[in-house]
């Protein structure tokens, strides 16, 4: 990349991620190189105003990586790189919950009490919601909403804890309109699933690092016979990010012994208000046979 052609913006940072992971760039990077880039612009806070040994540390690679990166960007080095990060941040405005973030981090209670933990989990819980919300566009939102109450049927995908949240979604989802499940509800494998899918149908995949293969390969598959994808996922290097139609990043770090699912359930629950807001009438209706079934059948104690 030449240097006049460097990013000038976290935006653009962004947008070179995903552009690079899907081999539409100018420039290319190694894994590990794209990785630690993702990680940068998906923090901004923590990018703009840690040192570089810091943020080494942070990325688990030697300060001299970020250096490398910095110049394989188009910058004179680092200082110059990360001053796209501190002018975005200075800016106010869009970056008001990333420079929360930092806050929020320091200030964690003491202590390792049984409250504590809940405490602690509850903080890096709104850390991630912050850091999703950051990097939400109202665009890419409205689009994604619109797939998910427009398309004839749609199918989402997870496996392991994102199974969970798929199941929560399909739910959710399903109470507001017709033809949504889950890709292989009895476990009939992922061929059977997309087998049963058009083109113009829509199915949503949910996956973070350490990524489950067969979640990415089920997207690749699904944007190749002309299905929309939408991606729930953690970093702009994540292997769902080439097939999808539309990403969306929320942060997952936090001192549960396994990735923490709180912000991901928080952006489900978001997009679901704006589905029922596209449904509007629909919605309201689907959601009144909803009830007058459970009612019929006399599910719900009195």
């Amino acid at each position: 990349m030449k240097a006049q052609s460097k990013p000038g913006s976290i935006d653009e940072l962004r947008d070179l991620v995903v552009l690079i992971r899907r081999g539409q760039a100018d420039i290319s990077l190694g894994d590990k190189a794209l990785d630690v880039l993702a990680k940068l612009v998906d923090a901004p806070e923590q990018t703009a105003v840690r040192t570089i040994s810091e943020l080494g540390d942070l990325l688990a690679v030697n300060a001299s990586t970020l250096t490398r990166l910095a110049k394989r960007l188009g910058f004179a080095g680092f200082n110059e790189f990360q001053n796209v990060f501190r002018q975005a941040i200075a800016g106010g405005g869009r970056y008001f919950y990333s420079r929360q973030a930092g806050r929020l981090l320091a200030a964690t209670p003491g202590g390792d009490g049984e409250i504590a933990i809940f405490e602690r989990l509850a903080r890096e819980t709104a850390v991630n919601v912050d850091g999703f919300i950051a990097q939400l566009e109202a665009e890419t939102l409205n689009a994604a909403a619109e797939m998910a109450a427009r398309a004839r049927r749609v199918r989402i995908h997870g496996v392991r804890q994102y199974h969970a949240f798929a199941r929560f979604l399909a739910y959710g989802l399903g109470l507001l309109r017709s033809d949504v499940a889950l890709l292989e509800p009895f476990q009939l494998g992922v061929a059977e699933g997309l087998a049963q899918l058009d083109r113009g149908d829509l199915l949503m995949v949910a996956s973070c690092a350490p990524y489950t293969r067969s979640i990415a390969t089920a997207a690749e598959l699904a944007a190749a016979r002309g299905l929309d994808v939408i991606a729930i996922t953690d970093t702009r290097a994540s292997p769902l990010v080439p097939p999808a139609t539309h990403a969306f990043f929320v942060p997952h770090a936090s001192s549960f012994f396994s990735n923490s699912m709180g912000a991901y359930i928080v952006f489900c629950e978001g997009l679901l208000n704006l589905v029922a807001r596209k449904l509007g009438r629909e919605a309201l209706a689907a959601l009144a046979r909803r009830e007058q079934l459970i009612a019929d059948m006399r599910i719900e104690m009195p």
